[in-house]
């Protein structure tokens, strides 16, 4: 055998290696992603729900957290997502009326709390907010963000929106009105019970329910981001027992049925 015959064997030997090295680690790799809008109260369980989705699936969820009004105007100007999970039915339902989302997978899956929350000042009820000693209170936006809508819904039936329409800053969405509360930006916020740091200090108010319209929240399959089947994946393991138990441990209840 030449030479040259043996230098091509050990080239092919090699190269046929490393392209089954190459097949090895693909079979080992992520099978895959899935795109998610999420409303930003979401932010903790839907991540614990990506990690534990992934371990089961292969697929890898990569989210977006925003406000609920926002994404769904990302969702209707073509943003590439495969799944929209808003904070409000009514912005699902924007979605679907755009087209962009598909209306025979629209499903209620949690139903949302909110808090008053402070990182120094005890707050006993929502008129301690009148106190001096809270200068800036944070919401997020009333008129994109329905957590920030049912705040304000809770200071009006509270009778103290006038008193403290002065003081208010208003977040994005509902992760940066905790952010502001936590960094001092503000006195204290109005935010998600699934947001709350419970472990990191501060106090918190529970809001009464009775106090603003029911944060029922939906979620729906959309169809610009090229991977409906992961999407509708994704959306029944929120709805599986695992998805529910987590949702459960951050503070959400589950609505009465999948056609509240």
């Amino acid at each position: 055998m030449s030479r040259a015959v043996r230098r091509l064997l050990v080239l092919v030997t090699v190269l046929v290696a490393v392209l089954g090295l190459a097949t090895a680690g693909c079979r080992r790799g992520p099978k895959g992603q899935v795109k998610i809008a999420a409303a930003a109260d979401l932010a903790k369980a839907f991540e614990e729900i990506g990690r534990e989705y992934t371990k089961k699936t292969g697929v890898k969820p990569v989210f977006t957290f925003g406000s609920s009004g926002l994404l769904a105007k990302q969702l209707a100007e073509g943003a590439p997502f495969d799944v929209y999970a808003a904070a409000n039915i009514k912005f699902v339902d924007e979605t679907i009326a755009s087209g962009a989302c598909d209306g025979a997978t629209k499903r209620t899956y949690a139903r949302g709390r909110i808090v008053a929350w402070s990182r120094s000042h005890k707050i006993s009820s929502l008129t301690d907010l009148t106190d001096p000693r809270f200068e800036k209170i944070a919401i997020a936006h009333p008129e994109h963000a329905p957590y920030g809508k049912a705040a304000k819904e809770a200071l009006e039936a509270a009778g103290v929106w006038s008193q403290i329409e002065g003081k208010l800053v208003l977040a994005e969405n509902i992760r940066q009105t905790l952010q502001w509360a936590q960094g001092g930006d503000a006195d204290a916020g109005i935010i998600s019970l699934s947001l709350a740091p419970v472990d990191e200090g501060g106090r918190s108010l529970l809001i009464d329910e009775k106090m603003h319209k029911p944060l029922v929240q939906a979620l729906a399959v959309c169809k610009n981001g090229g991977g409906t089947k992961h999407g509708q994946a994704f959306a029944d393991y929120v709805m599986s027992p695992e998805g529910t138990a987590i949702m459960k441990r951050y503070g959400f209840s589950l609505p009465d049925s999948p056609s509240e």
